[in-house]
């Protein structure tokens, strides 16, 4: 990474003024600032109830209700997914909003937190479309909340050319996919032995361990983390409250007027999610509290932000199709084992793969990362390249068309190779998210990274409904090469992204 002029080496008000160098004291968290700790712990657990609710909930939506599930027509199920999906990442514009402009990163977090928590509750307790509905809209406003968030948290640990700094948000990403393993095993496997609601039910549980460690480390960390940057004027509070107000009743009236249903929830939110990203990037590079500097950033960002909605709309699909995918079309029934007998891999199983593949590998990179210092390929290069890979991952379903029963080792290997492109896009997309962000407005810049997670997450569940057993050679080979596409032409861009980066690699 290039250094930054002095006065843009901060990304954040909020970041501390040491630069974000460890203290004298020496301690540390893995080579990191210790306060890395605590958000590293937060986020696992978070990420162990999201996953973990995550895993089951399309199987609830559309299992038969003899079998414990709502019986919701399959395609309509996994739009729902998508559109839900989208919706955390979407929603994580209005909390990045209100720790802007209205409580600061750290409270924001903490009630985004309880939000979650009593989202999963909701699931658990709550039968049928109401509880589904209660505990989806809870969890998509807190669990976008506490996203852009805690990011930003993560990023105030450092200087803006601190050689540690990708590094430590590899960390930080390895302790998502802690998480991430653990939710879907322990879910599934209740859901398979108990039923969903106790699965929602362990959701739940781990969000409120994750809530009261926080709550016992809360008073360690700085009392700059309260600080807002960029306060709204106490005479503008109606005019929001209006707005947000406004907004409800919108959705209220399309909702009975039948102008948004489960079939086109995932288009919607779509829609919604470009608006929103045209919005943001429009409102950003008019804003006349921003440098020159700062402005060239932000354009940098603009192809940064559909190479990464590209990826996530294959990534994501492990919540849609390859979940449809793995009930249908994965042998999960297996004899004669050591202690087990004849045995059923519970479903949601497969999406540990790549938590599992993160645990792996998300070390290796940071110390590759971290070896080459600034010899390091420069963000776009890893973002095309990620890109890529993750194209060729869904090329690899081809082999198996036609064939009765996909071994589970396949699924593997293809969640190996959509690993590999995760970590040379997401953890860095934090990253630069950070590095890039206008210093009035930090944590709204981490909101549009997360706002292409939206757009790709979104897309997951609208592509979903064109995938069937009968066209799986089409829809895999498409899409694939297609996303191959769009790595290149973001490889061929990148030098001309670098420049317009302004000394941050």
């Amino acid at each position: 990474m290039a250094s930054e002029d002095p006065a843009t080496a901060s990304t954040s008000p909020l970041a501390p003024r040491d630069g974000g160098r460890t203290p004298a004291s020496g301690k540390t968290f893995l080579g990191q600032p210790r306060g890395l700790a605590n958000l590293f712990s937060v986020e696992l657990w978070e990420r162990f109830s999201f996953y973990g609710m995550q895993g089951i909930v399309l199987l609830y939506m559309y299992f038969s209700v003899t079998d414990g599930g709502l019986g919701i027509d399959r395609a309509a199920a996994a739009g729902i997914v998508g559109a839900y999906g989208g919706s955390v990442y979407l929603f994580s514009i209005l909390g990045g909003w209100v720790a802007d402009r209205l409580l600061g990163s750290e409270r924001t977090m903490l009630g985004s937190a309880v939000l979650i928590m009593l989202g999963h509750i909701a699931l658990a307790l709550i039968p049928g479309v109401p509880g589904l509905a209660v505990g989806l809209i809870l969890i998509a406003v807190g669990s976008g909340g506490l996203k852009a968030t805690i990011t930003n948290l993560v990023g105030t640990l450092y200087s803006a050319d601190d050689p540690r700094r990708d590094a430590g948000f590899s960390i930080f990403y390895m302790g998502i996919n802690i998480g991430g393993l653990i939710g879907p095993l322990l879910t599934g496997l209740a859901q398979q032995r108990a039923g969903f609601h106790l699965g929602f039910g362990l959701a739940a549980i781990g969000m409120a361990i994750g809530l009261t460690q926080y709550l016992l480390a809360r008073r360690n960390f700085p009392d700059s983390v309260h600080e807002v940057p960029n306060p709204l004027p106490r005479n503008l509070y109606g005019r929001y409250i209006a707005i947000g107000a406004g907004a409800v009743v919108v959705v209220v009236l399309a909702v009975v007027t039948g102008l948004l249903t489960a079939e086109n929830l995932a288009d919607v939110v779509v829609g919604a999610t470009i608006v929103a990203a045209i919005v943001l990037f429009v409102f950003l590079l008019s804003s006349k509290r921003i440098s020159a500097d700062e402005h060239s950033r932000v354009v940098s960002f603009i192809p940064m932000f559909i190479g990464s909605a590209a990826f996530w709309a294959l990534f994501q699909q492990q919540f849609t199709v390859i979940t449809i995918y793995s009930d249908t079309r994965v042998e999960r029934d297996f004899t004669d084992l050591p202690l087990l007998g004849d045995w059923t891999m519970p479903i949601s199983w497969v999406q540990s793969f790549n938590p599992f593949f993160i645990i792996l590998l998300a070390p290796l990179f940071a110390a590759l990362w971290t070896r080459l210092g600034r010899r390091q390929p420069t963000t776009p290069v890893k973002f095309s390249l990620g890109i890529m890979t993750m194209g060729a991952a869904f090329l690899i379903f081809l082999p198996m068309v036609g064939t009765t029963a996909v071994p589970v080792l396949w699924i593997a290997l293809i969640m190996l190779v959509a690993t590999m492109g995760e970590l040379m896009l997401s953890p860095v997309g934090l990253s630069l998210s950070t590095k890039l962000a206008p210093k009035a407005y930090p944590v709204m810049m981490v909101a549009l990274f997360y706002l292409s997670l939206a757009l790709g997450t979104a897309l997951s569940g609208s592509l979903a409904s064109f995938y069937s057993e009968d066209n799986e050679g089409p829809y895999f080979g498409t899409l694939g090469a297609v996303t191959i596409g769009v790595g290149l032409v973001l490889l061929a861009l990148s030098p001309r992204i670098t420049r317009a980066m302004r000394g941050v690699r």
